[in-house]
């Protein structure tokens, strides 16, 4: 039988590039080398694509892929050199030049079939404030915010939102994810930091009015027949877990199913369908919630490339639902052709 080539992607420029590098040795070990060939492609740092290692069956334990400190610049690439006709991409990237519609506009300039949502979709769901706005266009509900521009009137913005928020205030970066850049202000001084320290990773600042609340995880799986997983529940060891606790310090465990009633279960189903549509998404994402005590139900964002490693939420809500890790791979390959044949019809 002959074997499909899929093409790993991982590394990248953004600050999550450690966790696609998990990500994508959890895959390069879990694939089933009956069916498929593995081809692995790093991007440092600096946006330089290397040639990696190649599996045609399974590797040993020990075998690493590259890194930024086992970098080997002799192996660099150009870019479009990646193209190889019936391969399908797995861009295990996250986060801005990955995660963002940047590296999706580039696959379909090569021509080349890729897991996970399109140009327009990754774009829109990596935006936490476009995605915000858009969602609120089809009713689903959202903590309250405010927004901050590089360069507009700082203290006249402060005035604002602290007459429309209260305190816990979470500042966030607009394009970025897991948790980089996130703060949580408890006063005036502190809400000053973090709109600093936000923006050294982006000029648009969400604010959001901090609340109190279970975090609530939806998995999503699909093209126009969209499946959605029971929901599953991070547990906290610490009251805000940033990037560190949740990949350096492993400050959080998952209750899978989470313990909520059926009928909040449902609802979050229902609007994780919704806005993952209405995104215009493809292939998977990870829809993130807010349930907080009174029992109010808010979305908080839409994932479209969570974390991928074996241990991570989005595998396990799919191996809950009775989809190994293997197998989930599997299909989100055959999705990312499905999508690729649907694009390429619409070029009449």
């Amino acid at each position: 039988m002959t074997k499909q080539t899929l093409i790993l992607l991982y590394g990248g420029r953004s600050a999550e590039r450690e966790v696609s590098v998990l990500s994508a040795q959890s895959i390069m070990r879990a694939i089933n080398y009956e069916k498929f060939q593995v081809k692995t492609y790093f991007i440092s740092q600096k946006g330089a694509f290397i040639k990696t290692q190649e599996f045609s069956c399974q590797p040993d334990d020990n075998e690493e892929l590259m890194t930024n400190q086992t970098i080997s610049l002799d192996q660099q690439i150009k870019p479009s050199d990646i193209y190889q006709e019936d391969a399908v991409v797995f861009p295990v990237l996250h986060g801005p030049m990955g995660e963002d519609g940047s590296m999706q506009g580039f696959l379909e300039v090569l021509g080349m079939p890729y897991v996970g949502t399109n140009v327009l979709s990754s774009s829109l769901a990596m935006d936490k404030i476009t995605t915000k706005q858009v969602l609120e266009s089809v009713g689903i509900p959202q903590v309250a915010y405010t927004v901050y521009i590089e360069g507009n009137d700082l203290e006249a913005f402060l005035v604002k939102t602290m007459e429309t928020l209260d305190f816990p205030i979470f500042v966030k970066p607009a394009n970025m994810g897991s948790s980089v850049g996130i703060s949580k202000a408890e006063n005036e001084s502190e809400l000053r930091a973090a709109i600093a320290e936000a923006l050294t990773f982006d000029s648009r600042i969400l604010l959001e009015q901090g609340v109190t609340a279970r975090e609530i995880e939806v998995g999503l799986l699909g093209n126009t027949e969209v499946k959605t997983t029971e929901a599953g529940e991070v547990i906290k060891d610490v009251a805000f877990y940033d990037y560190k606790a949740k990949y350096i310090d492993n400050k959080i465990t998952m209750s899978i199913p989470a313990a909520i009633p059926a009928d909040v279960m449902s609802q979050m189903r229902r609007y994780a369908e919704t806005a993952f549509k209405t995104l215009g998404g493809c292939g998977l994402s990870r829809c993130d919630f807010f349930y907080t005590e009174s029992g109010d139900i808010f979305l908080n964002e839409l994932n479209t490339m969570p974390g991928f490693t074996q241990w991570s939420m989005y595998p396990l809500l799919w191996e809950n639902m009775g989809l190994a890790y293997a197998d989930l791979i599997e299909e989100l390959v055959r999705l990312a052709q499905e999508m690729y044949d649907k694009r390429e019809s619409h070029l009449v």
